[in-house]
């Protein structure tokens, strides 16, 4: 079914994220989505690569190619838990998250949804990338409140089992709704073609 009407952007909710616990010819599978604090901004930038072909004294074929996925997200905090979970570091049995210089951060998917001007949802996931350790800044009371809230960057990449990256789904169109109303319990399943 077609989606009609003007609905804009105004908002962001509900940041998820789910480990990749496969990703190979077979398939791709994920953990269970885990909610991040409320969200404060998501920056997806696809980076794509164009080249063009010239023949006879002019431009003739070009050519697309999607290469890495840069995301930066910010909420109002990332726990010691989260941290852990999303950089690889470890939370001891005292509640202390040790940083090593060893640490590999998991694959995770990134799933969150933007509201719309006129009261739609559109729905996103993200299939895989990896989160970078994020920049600390500490700015003491001033008189006033200034709130620091951190920001998280990552790099995501199609998956290896299908090329996707992204799933988007509109809350506008009646098809998505079954997926909708599963989407921050699981990761979508894309059927094969």
């Amino acid at each position: 079914m077609a989606v009609t009407g003007i609905a804009v952007p105004v908002g962001l909710q509900d940041i998820y994220y789910a480990k990749v616990t496969k990703d190979d010819a077979t398939g791709t599978e994920y953990g269970t989505p885990k909610a991040l604090l409320p969200a404060i901004t998501a920056n997806v930038t696809p980076t794509v690569e164009s080249a063009t072909l010239h023949g006879n004294d002019g431009p003739i074929v070009t050519a697309n190619a999607l290469s890495e996925i840069e995301v930066e997200i910010g909420v109002a905090n990332i726990d010691l838990e989260q941290q852990a979970d999303l950089l690889g570091s470890t939370m001891n049995a005292d509640g202390l998250l040790i940083d090593n210089s060893d640490d590999q951060a998991p694959e995770v998917a990134l799933g969150f949804r933007r509201s719309m001007s006129d009261g739609s949802f559109v729905y996103t996931w993200l299939f895989k990338g990896k989160f970078s350790l994020p920049a600390e800044e500490a700015t003491t009371k001033q008189g006033e409140i200034e709130f620091q809230t951190p920001t998280i960057t990552g790099i995501f990449l199609k998956r290896l089992s299908d090329g996707h990256w992204r799933v988007r789904a509109d809350s506008r169109n009646p098809d998505s709704a079954a997926a909708i109303a599963a989407w921050f319990t699981a990761v979508p399943t894309i059927p094969k073609a």
